[in-house]
């Protein structure tokens, strides 16, 4: 059993929470939409979950850290902090795409240590925590997760994002070399890529532009799959701004070919 078993099963609750907010505002006609100085849209479900479970916290945990996509705080650091991402894949959630969670984390002195993603209109939910393995609750029941054993580019199965936000923060032609070095791709996008890595249902995930709560939850559950997380650079991070998943096989040729195509 995880020693963090009792934090895993309040993160379930929080997700229930959440869970119980974004599914009732989905498609609603009411929906309030505003947009951050990003220009990234953010929505009153997305304000209301983050609100309430900062609510549980601060009852059940009060000598523990907070922070969120929508409420600030600091990510990183001594002790322990709950990083959540309310509404991970709002553009979808607003444009009527059921392909949208809420992330929940826990980081012990700079290390994730429990994740939770929640997609209920997916009907999934992923979590995991150290030494406890990672696991699946979908239609069928419950399963645990083992990524892949894929060790080939040639044979392996990508997702990524924007090929735009490559160019910006990374590179397009690492962008182009990585899809072109791979069997296929696609373009499953935020929690869900990282999630069907963890699975074993696609190889590699990787995203030129990240925040630390887009991924903290991530890192947790592909490892506890066997896989390996890390930055673009390869450093084994939350918060080094880009992410990579594998199934740990082709991460060091994937990490090879996007730094020697970066120019």
């Amino acid at each position: 059993m995880s020693p963090y078993a009792d934090d895993l099963s309040l993160a379930h609750r929080l997700a229930d929470a959440a869970d119980r907010i974004t599914a009732a505002r989905f498609r609603a006609r009411d929906l309030t939409v505003r947009s951050k100085p990003d220009r990234t849209p953010v929505t009153d479900a997305d304000t209301a979950v983050e609100d309430a479970l900062r609510d549980v916290l601060l009852a059940e945990r009060p000598d523990d850290a907070v922070a969120g996509e929508e409420r600030g705080g600091a990510v990183s650091g001594p002790g322990r902090t709950w990083l959540m991402d309310p509404i991970d894949g709002t553009k979808n959630f607003l444009r009527g795409l059921p392909v949208w969670a809420t992330l929940i984390a826990l980081v012990s002195d700079g290390s994730p240590v429990v994740g939770v993603v929640s997609a209920p209109l997916l009907g999934r939910r992923w979590w995991a925590a150290t030494g406890g393995g990672a696991w699946l609750r979908d239609g069928a029941g419950e399963h645990r997760l083992a990524v892949s054993k894929v060790e080939g580019l040639a044979d392996s199965y990508l997702s990524t994002t924007h090929l735009g936000s490559w160019g910006e923060h990374h590179s397009r032609d690492a962008y182009l070399a990585l899809t072109d070095a791979c069997w296929e791709n696609r373009a499953f996008g935020d929690f869900w890529h990282h999630c069907l890595v963890a699975e074993g249902a696609i190889d590699i995930a990787a995203e030129a532009i990240v925040n630390p709560w887009d991924v903290a939850a991530a890192q947790v559950l592909v490892t506890e799959a066997g896989g390996r997380f890390t930055d673009l650079t390869g450093a084994a991070t939350f918060d080094g701004g880009s992410a990579l998943s594998t199934n740990g096989l082709l991460h060091e040729a994937t990490l090879e070919l996007l730094n020697r195509h970066r120019g």
